[in-house]
């Protein structure tokens, strides 16, 4: 599933088009929404929102979400049938595998931008305050809360925690306050590395604890483990990631 920092790619990528303000001239595809809706109508911006990304117009907004598979091309196209394809006079959007909604509101009227970790308008202080508003929820399972930490996912809470060096069944509830404003500053920090990094080629590199089967600082065998509610891939070192927990 595509995380935040790969979104935020996407949109980079569709900005340098340069095609807010340019009007769609055709919208086809398998997906079950009224495409017809979308042809002729002119786009007032390309954004992204977590795992989101959103084709914004007047009083309407179109969300892709990539799901597990999705996938997307840029004035090309697979020979699998996309699900939406939409076409401007110098470009051809293809996203494939997705989900695709239309949602009956301006993208400002539905998202709360300060819990995107990658936004402008990120705010550390609302996802202290959410955590500490859940003492008993898991540290797994409040790195993949988009309420909490939109964008972040299953690769980013495996890094995050091992940076932290906090154990992913730890609870919020005791962690200590130094450790919390950590757990909330290097989801976004490293979301950033993640988001360099991907556009290096280089991401799997730097990967210190996702995937791999030996801590690098204690040199012994990494735990693996599906946790949370969402039973989700854990990685994790027993001996260097403390667990807090009552």
């Amino acid at each position: 599933m595509p995380e935040g920092p790969s979104i935020v790619i996407l949109r980079e990528a569709i900005d340098a088009l340069h095609l807010e303000s340019k009007v769609i001239r055709l919208a086809e595809g398998n997906s079950k929404i009224d495409k017809d809706r979308l042809t002729d109508q002119k786009v007032l911006a390309f954004r992204s929102w977590g795992k989101h990304f959103l084709v914004c117009f007047e009083d309407f907004t179109l969300r892709i979400h990539f799901m597990l598979f999705g996938s997307y091309l840029i004035n090309e196209r697979k020979k699998t049938p996309p699900r939406l394809t939409l076409v401007f006079d110098d470009a051809e959007l293809n996203f494939y595998a997705c989900s695709v909604a239309i949602l009956e509101q301006p993208a400002d009227s539905i998202y709360d931008w300060s819990s995107d970790i990658m936004s402008d308008q990120w705010s550390p202080e609302k996802a202290i305050k959410k955590l500490q508003d859940k003492p008993k929820m898991l540290a797994c399972d409040a790195l993949l809360d988009q309420n909490i930490f939109s964008g972040s996912g299953n690769i980013i809470k495996n890094e995050v925690l091992f940076r932290i060096q906090v154990h992913p069944l730890s609870t919020i509830g005791p962690l200590p306050k130094a450790k919390l404003e950590e757990l909330v500053r290097e989801t976004s920090h490293y979301s950033f590395d993640f988001l360099h990094w991907k556009k290096e080629f280089t991401l799997k590199k730097h990967w210190l604890a996702h995937t791999r089967k030996t801590c690098p600082r204690c040199l012994i065998p990494f735990h693996k483990e599906y946790l949370g509610k969402t039973k989700r891939r854990s990685y994790f070192c027993e001996n260097c990631q403390v667990f807090y927990g009552n």
